[in-house]
């Protein structure tokens, strides 16, 4: 299976075999355009579940929210405290089965609740290519994962996403902001906080795809290379910001963005 088309064949007739579905909804690039899809073929029958939890920046929350209410799709909101998961905090290697594990959990029983017996979520081909032990616990769940079966890479769904006018065609990369964080260092509420914060600046300023790792109290800022400028023009300002944060050193990574950057001695 190899053109796009045959791919969206293939996710339209794995979709149509569904009664109803519940999908895991982060606004971003991939669930969006899962959504939208099941919404399209399912109607009624779709129900998108947001999870809202510390490692959820508030802008995404918003963008997931504006998104089902403008496209008139039904949708409740899932309060999730990742700090209350046995074992999330002290965030070891498997620190993302332990949260998708509970998560997931969590989501089957809203879906449950509301009638509904396939919940589905938004991995891809490419996610195959980075250490994601969460992948694992949703498989034990039995969570689908649509777009993955259809074989569709980012950049498919990035072209589908185009072609269906969504508004997230072009959006950034999202990642749960516990990803900035060493493996062995403690995860708490303020760090994420500092974190959401500093990278929403970046945004702010004009950054597309930017990472902010902590590594103690050294921030080591990751773009594209192509906005390495971006990021010197303003370097007295973002230095002065997120060292008003906590941070003691402020630096900026010259191999530019890279996904799972935190994962390669891994």
């Amino acid at each position: 299976m190899n053109s796009t088309e045959e791919k969206i064949t293939a996710l339209t007739k794995q979709i149509k075999g569904l009664e109803s579905v519940a999908v895991a909804f982060s606004g971003g690039v991939d669930s969006t355009l899962l959504l939208y899809i099941c919404n399209k073929i399912l109607g009624a029958n779709t129900l998108a579940i947001i999870a809202d939890s510390p490692s959820f920046p508030r802008r995404e929350l918003n963008d997931a929210l504006s998104f089902c209410n403008n496209n008139g799709i039904r949708y409740t909101v899932c309060d999730f405290d990742q700090m209350a998961v046995p074992g999330f905090a002290q965030n070891t290697k498997d620190r993302c089965y332990v949260c998708k594990r509970a998560l997931f959990g969590k989501i089957k029983e809203i879906a449950y609740q509301n009638g509904i017996s396939n919940i589905a979520e938004g991995s891809n081909l490419d996610d195959t290519n980075d250490y994601r032990p969460g992948m694992a616990a949703i498989k034990e769940l039995g969570i689908i994962s649509p777009l993955l079966q259809a074989k569709m890479t980012k950049q498919d769904i990035r072209q589908l996403s185009r072609e269906y006018g969504l508004p997230t065609w072009q959006k950034p990369s999202l990642a749960c902001l516990s990803t900035r964080i060493e493996y062995g260092r403690t995860i708490t509420a303020e760090k994420l906080a500092v974190i959401e914060k500093s990278e929403q600046l970046l945004a702010e300023l004009g950054a597309l795809q930017c990472r902010v790792r902590m590594h103690g109290a050294i921030a080591r800022i990751e773009v594209d290379p192509m906005q390495f400028k971006l990021v010197t023009d303003n370097a007295e300002k973002i230095s002065s910001y997120l060292k008003s944060l906590g941070f003691s050193h402020v630096t900026l990574d010259l191999a530019g963005y890279k996904t799972g950057s935190m994962n390669t001695d891994i």
